[in-house]
């Protein structure tokens, strides 16, 4: 390519960029920012009118040599250059000055039809956005406002049309939250219009802009997909029923029958039994929904009657467990009759408190179906966004105070509400209003309680307690601890009888004390005695979680080291060690570096429970920096028994102590505490150091030293 076209070439892609940013300014609500733009394109014209110009002088012969001088001076209308420009400002700035008006303007108009939308306004909302744009035809979030209000209306076409309005003043790179806004509404505006594929499209696109809602979009595409599957069991079922099969026609004629008001309770128990065993099928399903089933049962004055009456009577009772197994039958495998159920307002109220019913068959049934709701991730989502969960919280645990399979029903519902997230944020955002209920469950007596319901129970709440910020609110309460406190000290009776409940207690109680300070000093002293109690024990599993907790707890206070140095606990925690293990072996480590930094009692214990330290060399080198940084301080706690550091004469204990200080371990404990250990043994014993001069270690050690003073 010659020169010269390289040249155009580079000017065209600057000119390219220069004139994509003036658009965008040009396209800007902010007055100055527009004002500036206009001048500038102003100038472009001009400038490229003179480009012209040149161009063609450059292959033919300049007029401007034979014109007038004064011509050059003036423009066809006999206005020169400067007063033209002077015009063109003036023009702009009352321009923007119209511009700043008219925003104040649409911004109040905006703000007025966001306050009758809240209120339920719709035509309201929608005159005033309609008036805002009246005002200034750019602002987007009008578009996509008055959209939402037309949705709300059912007047779904004009809400597209407002969607597409709010887009075309966007580039992909532009596009904000606007933008995301007016894809969501076209997708939501396509989906009561059936527009199943641009319904997916609309809502892929805010995946396209927004990566980071994928959550939000996967849902939204469920509901497509939920809607689309819903439309075609429609479809099938008036085929069916418009074929004349049996079952079809005699859901239609009793669905007719039931809809006869006031008749005696017995005659709809009776006719809802046998409608129940017609549904059998998907079509059978369907044909219930399309034909008003759910209105049908849900405003019939005397079904209504016996589910609110307090005392009820055998009919009444009849009628209720009748319509609880209607819903289990007309729910199964139709995900469209089961958002219908939740979400109708009778039902939706009403569900939380039968579980809670006085009446068993009425508390059982409700149980049944939360239960099959909660199979999947659909009727999950249900459940937790439509349902009154603090009642139905409330309604759950009070099934512990029965023996039978119920309560572990009961709890095997919560766990599975606990597997989605929105219950947890809310469970987060409740729990000052539950934490005495959770507390009082804590402070049941085991023996009146099955026991594995109590420990699903507990379980639930340590999986709870694993989030940081529920984590902070549990350890903070004073309540809830001392109820933990005293389940233990009960299942400490019988820890054999109680081993499952004691097991997810102590898991419970670990993740309150990842809190630092936990709830008290007092408290966690309380805890550490528990703990040391529990080391008694036989069981694998509870002497690990004992130990996991009493390596949190037993730094609250020197008092408390003192009793564990009593209780035996180094030895216990040495046999830990030598046993081996992925987990156990942190916990205990970590006991014994507690132990050994503030009593040499300990620190002789350990030396003589392994004369050769060859414990603790083995954990220098394990991959996990938790085992290997606390194994590091206890092997310098120990260099302060005397003969303790010859024993490592035969090892190569300066080498690997060496590698890791001067390592690039992510826990920085893992340096210093290895560097302190160095420094403690060669102090010790003075051949250590022959050997670290010999492997120019001094300097490693030196800078080791001086961060950890500096820490």
């Amino acid at each position: 390519m010659a020169d010269y076209q390289e040249k155009d070439l580079q000017k065209f892609l600057k000119n390219v960029d220069e004139i994509t940013s003036l658009i965008q300014e040009m396209n800007s609500d902010d007055p100055v920012v527009w004002e500036k733009a206009v001048l500038e394109s102003e100038k472009r014209l001009q400038s490229t009118e003179q480009d012209q110009e040149e161009d063609e002088c450059r292959t033919a012969v300049s007029k401007a040599a034979t014109s007038p001088p004064q011509a050059a001076t003036q423009n066809a209308d006999g206005m020169s250059p400067a007063a033209f420009l002077a015009s063109v400002e003036k023009d702009a700035k009352e321009r923007a000055e119209r511009r700043r008006e008219n925003k104040v303007l649409a911004d109040a108009l905006k703000e007025k039809g966001n306050e009758a939308f809240v209120q339920g306004d719709y035509e309201t909302a929608i005159s005033c956005y309609s008036e805002g744009l009246e005002k200034l035809r750019d602002v987007k979030v009008l578009y996509t406002n008055r959209a939402q209000a037309y949705i709300k209306l059912g007047d779904y076409r004009k809400a597209l049309a407002d969607c597409d309005w709010a887009l075309k003043s966007f580039s992909f790179l532009q596009c904000d939250e606007n933008c995301t806004k007016a894809y969501f509404h076209m997708g939501k505006a396509h989906l009561a219009l059936k527009n199943y594929g641009a319904s997916r499209q609309s809502y892929q696109k805010i995946l396209e802009i927004s990566p980071q809602l994928q959550t939000q979009v996967e849902g939204y595409l469920n509901q497509v997909d939920l809607r689309e599957k819903a439309d075609l069991q429609e479809k099938e079922a008036q085929e069916l029923l418009d074929s004349g099969k049996n079952t079809a026609v005699t859901t239609k004629n009793l669905l007719e029958t039931l809809s006869k008001p006031d008749q005696i309770p017995l005659f709809y128990a009776g006719g809802i039994e046998i409608l129940t065993e017609m549904m059998k099928g998907c079509a059978e399903r369907t044909l219930f929904r399309t034909h008003s089933g759910f209105s049908i049962i849900g405003e019939n004055e005397v079904i209504r009657r016996c589910f609110s009456t307090a005392e009820k009577d055998t009919e009444e009772e009849m009628v209720c467990v009748s319509v609880l197994r209607l819903w289990q039958a007309v729910c199964s495998e139709n995900e469209e009759n089961q958002r219908l159920l939740v979400t109708h307002p009778p039902w939706g109220r009403l569900l939380p408190a039968l579980v809670a019913a006085r009446v068993p068959g009425i508390r059982q049934q409700s149980l049944v179906l939360l239960l099959q709701l909660a199979q999947t991730e659909n009727g999950r989502g249900l459940i937790v966004g439509h349902l009154d969960l603090a009642r139905l919280l409330e309604a759950l645990l009070s099934f512990l105070d029965f023996s039978d399979k119920k309560a572990s029903s009961a709890m095997a519902l919560l766990a599975d509400l606990v597997l989605e997230e929105r219950f947890h944020v809310w469970f987060q955002a409740s729990l000052p209003g539950v934490l005495p209920t959770l507390a009082a469950v804590l402070r049941r007596d085991p023996r009146a309680t099955n026991p594995a319901a109590l420990c699903q129970c507990i379980a639930v709440l340590g999986t709870l307690s694993a989030e940081p910020a529920t984590q902070r609110q549990l350890s903070a309460s004073e309540e809830f601890g001392d109820a933990c406190l005293c389940l233990m000290a009960k299942c400490e009776e019988d820890v054999a009888l109680f081993r499952e409940v004691i097991y997810a207690l102590l898991g419970l109680v670990m993740n309150l004390c990842l809190q630092a300070p936990p709830v008290s000093e007092v408290w966690a002293a309380q805890v550490s005695r528990r703990c040391l109690s529990l080391l008694r024990s036989r069981d694998g599993g509870i002497l690990t979680r004992a130990a996991g907790v009493l390596s949190r707890t037993l730094s609250s206070s020197l008092e408390i080291v003192e009793e564990a140095l009593g209780a035996g606990v180094v030895k216990k925690m040495m046999k830990f060690l030598k046993a081996g293990g992925q987990t156990a072996p942190r916990y205990a480590i970590k006991i014994l570096a507690i132990c050994t930094s503030s009593h040499h009692e300990a620190r002789e214990e350990v030396v003589r429970l392994d004369a050769k330290l060859s414990v603790l060399m083995q954990l220098l080198g394990s991959e996990d920096e938790i085992l290997v940084g606390n194994a590091a301080l206890c092997l310098g706690n120990c260099m302060e028994v005397p003969r303790a550091a010859s024993s490592l004469l035969s090892s190569d204990v300066v080498r690997v102590l060496l590698k890791l200080a001067g390592g690039d371990a992510q826990r920085t404990a893992v340096q210093l505490n290895a560097g302190i250990a160095l420094g403690k043994l060669c102090t010790a014993e003075p051949r250590f150091a022959a050997r670290l001069r010999q492997l120019n270690g001094i300097e490693i050690l030196s800078s080791t030293v001086k961060f950890a003073d500096s820490s």
